[in-house]
């Protein structure tokens, strides 16, 4: 009889070109894997999950379903994060988290990989496969502290290399193979378990358990690392930031958090959005300038005609600096 609750837990990250890379992952995976799978896909808030489960399904005999919160995790089980929610793991059960995004994600790889060390550090085998940016960064070094395994696909083939590369760049990873290789290198990682009492370090456990809540506080957070003089570009609260080996992230009390590459691209949107407001803002400015110049160029009064068609020109003027400017910050 199959044992019911996991004792090694597999968690995988991907993003751009991740739903064929983990297709071809779990179907090298064997139907008597002593462990649990849990994978984060990044994907539209709008697509329907139920879609990916069916075509990993296919490549599989293991059983794959869209994670439910409570769910029992079961060995031989494959897990799929819901669209727009964060999935994690605590103890023998499976959380979903409707928390703030991280990273500009939800899910995020780092809440599904932090929450993982939290609960089964030494048992956890992190893998990072294909996708832009860094999510799944500040997650593996969690799992490298608490004495897991970490395994990245090689960047030479994967279809967007960022995710791994920015992985290497960080730690030290156990294993760095190519797709083909891959199912091997799991394998392999839950023979040599290096069950060794490693002891997950507190803050881990602390910034994953803030993560199973929809808010946190202020005293929450400040435990975390050091108040800096960034706003949350989400909602403009303060940014702490927290420093995990050579990675460092910011996070703010509400939940929000960031890799500082992320913290840049964030508030180029934020910058971004603020002129196009200023834009807006000034076009209708410009517009009614027009209209009361010809109102009083209707009424023969030429002076105060003259006065507001100068001003809506200047004000064509700014408007088109501003656009220059806009345009300057969509090329950083």
């Amino acid at each position: 009889m199959r044992e019911k609750i996991s004792p090694f837990i597999i968690t995988i990250g991907a993003s751009a070109g991740g739903l064929k890379a983990v297709t071809e992952l779990i179907s090298q995976l064997p139907a008597d894997i002593n462990a649990a799978i849990f994978v984060v896909l990044h994907f539209s808030k709008t697509v329907l999950g139920d879609i990916f489960v069916s075509r990993i399904q296919k490549a599989t005999s293991l059983t794959c379903r869209i994670a439910k919160d409570k769910d029992s995790i079961e060995v031989g089980n494959v897990y799929l994060a819901p669209p727009d929610a964060h999935l994690l793991i605590k103890g023998n059960n499976v959380i979903i988290g409707h928390g703030p995004p991280e990273n500009r994600f939800r899910p995020s790889i780092d809440v599904l990989f932090r929450s993982a060390a939290a609960s089964h550090g030494e048992k956890v085998t992190g893998i990072i496969l294909t996708g832009l940016l860094n999510d799944g960064v500040i997650g593996m070094i969690a799992i490298k502290e608490s004495g897991g395994y970490c395994i990245v696909q090689d960047s030479n083939e994967a279809e967007y290399p960022d995710m791994p590369l920015a992985v290497l760049e960080s730690i030290e990873v156990d294993d760095s193979v190519s797709l083909k290789k891959m199912g091997a290198s799991i394998l392999k990682s839950l023979d040599k378990a290096r069950l060794t009492g490693t002891i997950t370090p507190p803050e881990i456990v602390a910034e994953s358990m803030l993560s199973e809540k929809v808010a946190t506080g202020l005293d929450d957070v400040s435990k975390l690392g050091k108040k800096t003089i960034y706003a949350c570009p989400d909602c403009g609260g303060g940014l702490w930031s927290i420093e995990n080996n050579k990675a460092k992230h910011y996070r703010c009390h509400i939940g929000h958090s960031y890799s500082e590459n992320d913290l840049l691209i964030k508030q180029r949107d934020s910058i971004e959005s603020t002129l196009w407001i200023a834009v807006r803002m000034m076009e209708e400015r410009k517009i009614l300038l027009q209209k009361i110049s010809k109102q009083n160029d209707a009424r023969g009064l030429q002076g105060l005609s003259t006065e507001y068609h100068q001003k809506a020109l200047d004000l064509t003027l700014h408007i088109q600096n501003l656009k220059e400017l806009l345009f300057t910050v969509n090329d950083d």
